[in-house]
Protein backbone atom coordinates (compact mmCIF):
# COMPACT_ATOMS: atom_id res chain seq x y z
CA UNK A 1 0.00 0.00 0.00
CA UNK A 2 1.73 3.13 -1.27
CA UNK A 3 1.86 6.02 1.35
CA UNK A 4 -0.59 8.52 0.62
CA UNK A 5 1.51 11.44 2.47
CA UNK A 6 4.25 11.07 0.04
CA UNK A 7 3.63 12.88 -2.91
CA UNK A 8 5.61 12.48 -6.50
CA UNK A 9 8.48 14.73 -6.76
CA UNK A 10 8.18 15.35 -10.52
CA UNK A 11 4.26 17.07 -9.76
CA UNK A 12 3.98 20.83 -9.43
CA UNK A 13 2.20 22.98 -6.02
CA UNK A 14 -0.79 23.57 -7.83
CA UNK A 15 -1.08 19.83 -8.91
CA UNK A 16 -0.68 18.94 -5.75
CA UNK A 17 -3.29 21.30 -4.51
CA UNK A 18 -5.51 20.56 -7.50
CA UNK A 19 -4.93 16.58 -7.14
CA UNK A 20 -8.48 15.24 -5.96
CA UNK A 21 -10.07 18.78 -7.05
CA UNK A 22 -12.02 20.14 -10.02
CA UNK A 23 -9.65 21.84 -12.49
CA UNK A 24 -12.06 23.08 -14.37
CA UNK A 25 -13.74 25.63 -12.36
CA UNK A 26 -10.81 28.81 -13.05
CA UNK A 27 -9.02 28.48 -10.21
CA UNK A 28 -6.32 26.19 -11.77
CA UNK A 29 -5.86 28.05 -14.68
CA UNK A 30 -5.63 30.90 -13.22
CA UNK A 31 -2.81 29.83 -10.19
CA UNK A 32 -1.09 28.31 -13.20
CA UNK A 33 -1.08 31.00 -15.59
CA UNK A 34 -0.62 34.02 -13.16
CA UNK A 35 3.97 33.89 -13.08
CA UNK A 36 3.31 34.32 -17.15
CA UNK A 37 0.97 36.82 -16.88
CA UNK A 38 2.95 38.55 -14.18
CA UNK A 39 5.95 38.76 -16.27
CA UNK A 40 3.73 39.78 -19.25
CA UNK A 41 2.60 42.90 -17.15
CA UNK A 42 5.79 43.95 -15.81
CA UNK A 43 7.43 43.82 -19.09
CA UNK A 44 4.38 45.79 -20.57
CA UNK A 45 4.19 48.40 -17.39
CA UNK A 46 7.99 48.73 -17.84
CA UNK A 47 7.82 49.86 -21.29
CA UNK A 48 4.83 52.31 -20.85
CA UNK A 49 7.43 53.90 -17.96
CA UNK A 50 10.45 54.41 -20.59
CA UNK A 51 7.90 55.90 -23.01
CA UNK A 52 6.56 57.88 -20.71
CA UNK A 53 10.31 59.07 -19.40
CA UNK A 54 11.93 59.16 -22.65
CA UNK A 55 9.23 61.28 -24.31
CA UNK A 56 10.90 64.74 -23.23
CA UNK A 57 13.79 63.77 -24.64
CA UNK A 58 12.33 62.28 -27.83
CA UNK A 59 10.36 65.49 -28.47
CA UNK A 60 13.62 68.08 -27.70
CA UNK A 61 15.83 65.42 -30.03
CA UNK A 62 13.06 65.67 -33.03
CA UNK A 63 12.36 69.22 -32.67
CA UNK A 64 16.48 70.10 -32.91
CA UNK A 65 16.64 67.91 -36.07
CA UNK A 66 13.33 70.23 -37.74
CA UNK A 67 14.70 73.75 -36.84
CA UNK A 68 16.18 75.06 -39.28
CA UNK A 69 19.87 76.00 -40.21
CA UNK A 70 21.50 78.98 -38.52
CA UNK A 71 22.54 82.43 -40.77
CA UNK A 72 25.55 83.45 -39.93
CA UNK A 73 25.56 87.59 -40.59
CA UNK A 74 29.15 89.06 -40.80
CA UNK A 75 28.65 92.55 -39.32
CA UNK A 76 31.87 94.51 -40.20
CA UNK A 77 33.09 97.96 -38.17
CA UNK A 78 31.71 101.18 -39.84
CA UNK A 79 34.03 104.55 -39.56
CA UNK A 80 32.47 106.14 -36.17
CA UNK A 81 31.29 109.22 -36.71
CA UNK A 82 32.54 111.79 -33.85
CA UNK A 83 29.46 113.83 -32.46
CA UNK A 84 30.12 117.38 -32.81
CA UNK A 85 30.69 118.82 -29.24
CA UNK A 86 28.07 121.13 -27.97
CA UNK A 87 29.66 124.52 -27.11
CA UNK A 88 27.48 125.87 -24.12
CA UNK A 89 26.74 129.74 -24.57
CA UNK A 90 27.89 132.17 -21.92
CA UNK A 91 25.21 133.01 -18.84
CA UNK A 92 25.00 136.44 -18.78
CA UNK A 93 24.96 137.44 -15.32
CA UNK A 94 22.87 138.83 -13.30
CA UNK A 95 22.68 142.29 -11.85
CA UNK A 96 22.66 141.99 -8.00
CA UNK A 97 19.23 143.09 -6.73
CA UNK A 98 19.24 146.30 -4.83
CA UNK A 99 19.66 146.53 -1.22
CA UNK A 100 15.99 146.50 0.60
CA UNK A 101 15.42 150.39 1.75
CA UNK A 102 15.95 150.92 5.47
CA UNK A 103 12.80 151.63 7.89
CA UNK A 104 13.31 153.71 10.06
CA UNK A 105 11.71 152.96 13.23
CA UNK A 106 9.21 155.29 14.55
CA UNK A 107 9.94 157.83 17.68
CA UNK A 108 8.01 157.21 20.50
CA UNK A 109 6.96 160.08 22.21
CA UNK A 110 7.11 159.43 26.79
CA UNK A 111 4.86 162.00 28.35
CA UNK A 112 5.79 161.49 31.96
CA UNK A 113 1.76 161.81 33.65
CA UNK A 114 2.69 164.27 37.01
CA UNK A 115 0.21 163.58 39.46
CA UNK A 116 -0.31 167.15 41.20
CA UNK A 117 0.02 167.24 45.29
CA UNK A 118 -3.64 167.33 46.70
CA UNK A 119 -3.69 171.07 48.28
CA UNK A 120 -6.44 171.13 50.77
CA UNK A 121 -8.84 173.74 50.12
CA UNK A 122 -9.47 176.67 52.08
CA UNK A 123 -12.80 176.75 54.94
CA UNK A 124 -15.26 179.67 53.65
CA UNK A 125 -16.82 180.60 56.38
CA UNK A 126 -19.84 182.46 56.31
CA UNK A 127 -20.78 184.89 59.31
CA UNK A 128 -23.99 184.68 60.67
CA UNK A 129 -26.16 187.71 59.86
CA UNK A 130 -25.95 190.79 62.84
CA UNK A 131 -28.48 190.84 65.63
CA UNK A 132 -30.68 193.42 63.51
CA UNK A 133 -31.60 191.22 61.06
CA UNK A 134 -32.84 188.34 62.81
CA UNK A 135 -35.08 191.11 64.92
CA UNK A 136 -36.72 191.83 61.08
CA UNK A 137 -38.04 188.33 60.66
CA UNK A 138 -40.91 187.31 62.25
CA UNK A 139 -42.86 183.93 62.84
CA UNK A 140 -45.39 182.30 60.76
CA UNK A 141 -48.90 181.75 62.61
CA UNK A 142 -50.86 179.85 59.23
CA UNK A 143 -50.40 176.10 58.92
CA UNK A 144 -49.06 175.16 55.61
CA UNK A 145 -49.71 171.86 54.22
CA UNK A 146 -46.85 169.79 53.25
CA UNK A 147 -46.38 166.50 50.86
CA UNK A 148 -48.82 164.52 51.22
CA UNK A 149 -47.36 160.77 51.30
CA UNK A 150 -49.32 158.12 49.69
CA UNK A 151 -52.38 155.84 51.67
CA UNK A 152 -51.47 152.75 53.46
CA UNK A 153 -52.61 149.67 51.78
CA UNK A 154 -52.83 146.95 54.44
CA UNK A 155 -51.84 143.50 52.95
CA UNK A 156 -54.87 141.13 52.20
CA UNK A 157 -55.23 138.60 55.15
CA UNK A 158 -54.02 134.91 54.69
CA UNK A 159 -56.91 132.12 53.74
CA UNK A 160 -58.05 129.93 56.70
CA UNK A 161 -56.95 126.46 57.23
CA UNK A 162 -60.62 125.80 56.78
CA UNK A 163 -60.92 126.98 53.02
CA UNK A 164 -57.95 125.44 51.97
CA UNK A 165 -58.11 124.02 48.49
CA UNK A 166 -56.78 120.07 47.87
CA UNK A 167 -54.27 119.90 44.67
CA UNK A 168 -54.63 115.80 45.37
CA UNK A 169 -54.95 113.90 42.24
CA UNK A 170 -58.72 112.85 41.50
CA UNK A 171 -58.33 108.90 40.40
CA UNK A 172 -61.24 107.78 38.12
CA UNK A 173 -63.55 104.95 39.71
CA UNK A 174 -63.20 101.32 38.03
CA UNK A 175 -65.66 99.36 37.08
CA UNK A 176 -66.40 95.98 39.06
CA UNK A 177 -68.22 94.12 36.10
CA UNK A 178 -66.40 95.71 33.05
CA UNK A 179 -63.65 93.27 31.27
CA UNK A 180 -60.29 95.12 30.90
CA UNK A 181 -57.39 94.09 28.49
CA UNK A 182 -55.49 97.19 29.22
CA UNK A 183 -54.98 97.61 32.97
CA UNK A 184 -51.98 99.15 34.83
CA UNK A 185 -51.49 95.83 36.52
CA UNK A 186 -51.83 92.16 34.90
CA UNK A 187 -52.71 89.39 36.08
CA UNK A 188 -49.87 86.91 37.61
CA UNK A 189 -50.42 83.02 38.08
CA UNK A 190 -48.40 81.76 41.26
CA UNK A 191 -44.94 81.11 40.24
CA UNK A 192 -45.15 82.80 36.72
CA UNK A 193 -47.12 82.05 33.16
CA UNK A 194 -44.19 78.85 32.69
CA UNK A 195 -45.54 77.48 35.85
CA UNK A 196 -49.25 77.50 34.35
CA UNK A 197 -47.86 76.29 31.13
CA UNK A 198 -46.23 73.03 33.13
CA UNK A 199 -49.68 72.50 35.07
CA UNK A 200 -51.46 72.95 31.68
CA UNK A 201 -48.73 70.33 29.96
CA UNK A 202 -48.95 67.96 32.84
CA UNK A 203 -53.11 68.12 33.06
CA UNK A 204 -53.27 67.73 29.12
CA UNK A 205 -55.06 64.13 28.26
CA UNK A 206 -53.69 63.10 24.72
CA UNK A 207 -55.71 60.55 24.37
CA UNK A 208 -58.69 62.73 23.27
CA UNK A 209 -56.75 63.06 20.15
CA UNK A 210 -55.97 60.52 17.06
CA UNK A 211 -52.34 60.73 17.66
CA UNK A 212 -51.90 61.34 13.91
CA UNK A 213 -52.35 65.53 13.60
CA UNK A 214 -49.00 66.41 13.65
CA UNK A 215 -48.79 70.88 15.07
CA UNK A 216 -51.96 72.00 16.30
CA UNK A 217 -52.07 75.29 17.39
CA UNK A 218 -55.13 77.24 19.78
CA UNK A 219 -55.64 80.47 20.98
CA UNK A 220 -57.57 80.02 25.00
CA UNK A 221 -59.29 83.18 26.37
CA UNK A 222 -60.34 83.04 29.92
CA UNK A 223 -61.15 86.30 32.24
CA UNK A 224 -59.74 85.95 35.61
CA UNK A 225 -61.81 87.65 38.25
CA UNK A 226 -61.14 89.75 41.00
CA UNK A 227 -60.71 87.13 43.40
CA UNK A 228 -58.48 85.52 41.43
CA UNK A 229 -60.81 82.49 39.59
CA UNK A 230 -61.23 82.02 36.30
CA UNK A 231 -64.31 82.06 33.94
CA UNK A 232 -65.71 82.50 30.52
CA UNK A 233 -62.50 80.50 29.18
CA UNK A 234 -62.67 79.84 25.05
CA UNK A 235 -60.36 78.25 22.51
CA UNK A 236 -60.43 79.25 19.22
CA UNK A 237 -58.10 76.50 16.95
CA UNK A 238 -59.24 74.69 13.75
CA UNK A 239 -59.76 71.02 16.14
CA UNK A 240 -62.87 70.86 17.61
CA UNK A 241 -60.93 68.15 19.71
CA UNK A 242 -58.08 70.40 20.92
CA UNK A 243 -60.39 72.93 22.23
CA UNK A 244 -62.26 70.97 24.21
CA UNK A 245 -59.45 69.31 25.56
CA UNK A 246 -57.74 72.56 25.97
CA UNK A 247 -60.69 74.12 27.83
CA UNK A 248 -61.12 71.24 30.27
CA UNK A 249 -57.19 71.23 31.29
CA UNK A 250 -57.51 75.30 31.93
CA UNK A 251 -60.60 74.77 34.09
CA UNK A 252 -58.95 71.84 35.92
CA UNK A 253 -56.41 74.26 37.02
CA UNK A 254 -57.67 75.41 40.53
CA UNK A 255 -54.97 77.52 41.70
CA UNK A 256 -55.94 81.04 42.31
CA UNK A 257 -54.74 83.82 40.42
CA UNK A 258 -53.34 87.51 41.49
CA UNK A 259 -55.96 89.85 39.99
CA UNK A 260 -54.68 92.38 37.77
CA UNK A 261 -55.13 96.27 38.86
CA UNK A 262 -55.72 100.03 37.79
CA UNK A 263 -55.24 102.31 40.19
CA UNK A 264 -54.70 99.92 42.96
CA UNK A 265 -58.24 98.27 42.61
CA UNK A 266 -58.59 94.56 41.90
CA UNK A 267 -60.53 94.76 38.37
CA UNK A 268 -62.02 91.65 35.67
CA UNK A 269 -59.05 91.15 33.34
CA UNK A 270 -59.18 89.07 29.82
CA UNK A 271 -55.79 86.90 29.74
CA UNK A 272 -55.15 84.93 25.89
CA UNK A 273 -52.73 81.99 26.17
CA UNK A 274 -51.54 80.50 23.10
CA UNK A 275 -51.11 76.90 22.96
CA UNK A 276 -49.26 74.51 20.04
CA UNK A 277 -48.86 70.52 20.90
CA UNK A 278 -47.22 68.28 18.97
CA UNK A 279 -48.83 64.78 18.14
CA UNK A 280 -46.97 62.27 15.83
CA UNK A 281 -48.54 59.15 14.95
Amino acid sequence: MADENVYNQNLTLDEIVFEKRNREYGAYDLRTQYPRLLTRSFLVGTGLFLVVALSPLIYLTIKSMNEPDKVEVKADLVEILEEDKIIEEPKEELPPPPPPPKVEEEKIEIIQNVVPEPVRAPKIETPPPPISKQLETTTGLVNQEGVKAPAYTPPPPPPSTGTRTSTAEVKPQVSDTQVYSEVEQTAEFPGGINAFRNKVSGNFDGSAMNGDEGTVKTEITFVVERDGSITDVKANGKNADFNAEAVRTIKSVKNKWTPAKINGQSVRYRFRLPLTMNFEG
